[in-house]
């Protein structure tokens, strides 16, 4: 409820604080403590939300039951690229005056119909268990590097292969596409658009095969597509033609990264025991996004120094992969595996 609540509150404030001439430098040191504060809320409510909903799961459901959270990052895409979009259409003195406010102020609205979902959620029986059993830890960070560093290393390993393509295609493609590749910022939007929607409908597909197949060899061939993708996704962008580039984010969206998204949410709560799943599901999850986050920044750089060409880019992509195949062949099979007991995560 904690981490919600501050995730809605720093948001809404963005939308409601004043500009560099009413506050001076205190606009943009605010600015940036409220993103802080954002990242801060988000890393503890990604972790909590997953380990809640697979271990509230059936045993043979985990992988499509932890996938249905995961669909909220597609779904934001959707959501935000149609915010974004509207207030686009804005004049550009209204949109700098006031039009980019509103995002942030809708904001709201989904923040209190998820308090609402939050306040009539039960505890799941594995975390009641560790509090009848006094087993609660006063220092789970401590306790989890020490216990289970193995598994924080390859949980931010299998993340990074998954979060640099997203980033890429949803981030930086927009500025790459338009600035170098002459491609309209529509036609831009339009494709991360439609691929997003797709996406949304193919992470539970594919969190529900993992419940067939198993979490590893779900993420492995998905990171195997991945890094097969890699220079075709350029290859197409470059093409200038509306329906490859479409069809190049559909690929990286809603097969490669939906394929390793999809099984995430069971695959890293179940490895994890029970008295540090929250806390090393959040750890692994938030520094593989402080990595994968910094890439659209570090590829700029590179475009520019390559004058404007993207295999510095797709070489990242496709190093991102390795190291997910790397670590899930490194990971041992967690399906159907009991969240009530310890067990040895190879560490």
């Amino acid at each position: 409820m904690l981490t919600l609540f501050l995730m809605g509150a720093a948001t809404v404030a963005v939308g409601l604080l004043p500009g560099y001439q009413t506050l001076g430098i205190w606009a943009p040191i605010l600015l940036v403590t409220l993103r802080f504060l954002q990242g801060f809320a988000v890393g503890g409510e990604w972790g909590g939300a997953v380990t809640m909903v697979v271990e509230s799961s059936p045993r043979h459901r985990r992988g499509f039951y932890g996938s249905l959270p995961q669909m909220g990052v597609p779904l934001g895409l959707v959501l935000s690229s149609t915010l974004f979009a509207a207030v686009s259409a804005l004049p550009d003195d209204d949109l700098l005056a006031w039009g980019w406010r509103i995002p942030f102020l809708l904001s709201i609205a989904l923040i209190a119909v998820g308090l609402f979902l939050r306040s009539h959620i039960t505890e799941p029986p594995a975390f009641v268990q560790i509090k009848e059993t006094g087993q609660a830890r006063k220092l789970p960070a401590k306790e989890v590097f020490r216990r289970h560093g193995k598994a924080i290393a390859l949980t931010v390993g299998m993340y990074v292969s998954a979060g640099v393509p997203f980033y890429i295609v949803s981030v930086f493609v927009l500025s790459y596409g338009s600035s170098q590749l002459g491609l309209s910022r529509n036609v831009l939007l339009t494709g991360i658009l439609i691929s997003a929607v797709v996406e949304a409908m193919t992470v539970p597909c594919f969190g529900a095969l993992s419940d067939r197949l198993g979490r590893r060899p779900v993420f492995l061939t998905a990171a195997a597509f991945t890094l097969l993708l890699a220079f075709p996704f350029f290859w197409l962008l470059t093409t200038g033609q509306t329906s490859l580039t479409w069809l190049a984010m559909l690929l990286a969206l809603a097969v490669a990264h939906a394929g390793m998204y999809g099984p995430t949410a069971a695959l890293y709560a179940e490895l994890f025991d029970a008295d540090v799943r929250y806390t090393g599901t959040s750890i692994g999850y938030q520094l593989g996004g402080v990595v994968a986050g910094c890439v659209p920044l570090i590829a700029g750089a590179l475009v520019g120094a390559a004058g404007g060409a993207a295999w510095p880019i797709a070489s990242i992509w496709a190093a991102a992969a390795l190291i997910g195949l790397t670590c899930a062949l490194a990971t041992q099979e967690t399906r159907g595996r009991d969240l009530h007991t310890d067990h040895d995560t190879g560490d």
